[in-house]
């Protein structure tokens, strides 16, 4: 009887000792800013062949309903840029000039998702809407400024809370 309680205990105690070694992955505990840059690597438009009709009237073409998907390489803002991961953006052109976008920031512990309405690729934020790894539940703003073209650069400041 003796020994079946201290082997119960002992099983007790491992799988205690176990529980505390098999926590959580690490996520972000308070607010945090990330400044990066980007730089295109791969555009890719759909134009999608159709006949529409705005405010009654038919119109031969619109570009509501067009694909874009961007393909960037996230760096470091230093001197000599390393690349630290890469993002997949994929809009839906809105057909009133600006763009729906979704998004996902591949960076070395975890992504962060974003999406919203760009107007203008020159300036934008999106909403931080998630994330995994560190950045596990992760919400708030993401801004990114246009800095130069061929290829095209952009500065990219995420804004997070948890």
């Amino acid at each position: 009887m003796i020994g079946t309680i201290l082997v119960c205990m002992a099983v007790a105690g491992l799988a205690a000792a176990a529980a505390g070694v098999a926590r959580a992955t690490p996520s972000l505990e308070g607010p945090g800013t990330i400044r990066i840059t980007d730089r295109l690597v791969n555009h890719i438009h759909i134009r999608v062949a159709k006949t529409i009709e705005v405010n009654g009237k038919p119109r031969d073409r619109s570009r509501a309903g067009d694909l874009d998907f961007y393909r960037h390489t996230l760096q470091t803002r230093s001197a000599r840029p390393v690349t630290i991961g890469h993002s997949d953006i994929t809009c839906i052109d809105t057909g009133t000039g600006s763009e729906n976008c979704t998004g996902t920031y591949f960076l070395p512990k975890g992504k962060i998702m974003v999406g919203g309405v760009i107007a203008s690729r020159l300036f934008y934020e999106l909403a931080v809407i998630g994330g995994t790894g560190l950045y596990d539940n992760v919400r708030g703003i993401l801004t990114v400024t246009y800095l130069d073209g061929a290829p095209e650069r952009e500065l990219v400041l995420f804004r997070l809370t948890v």
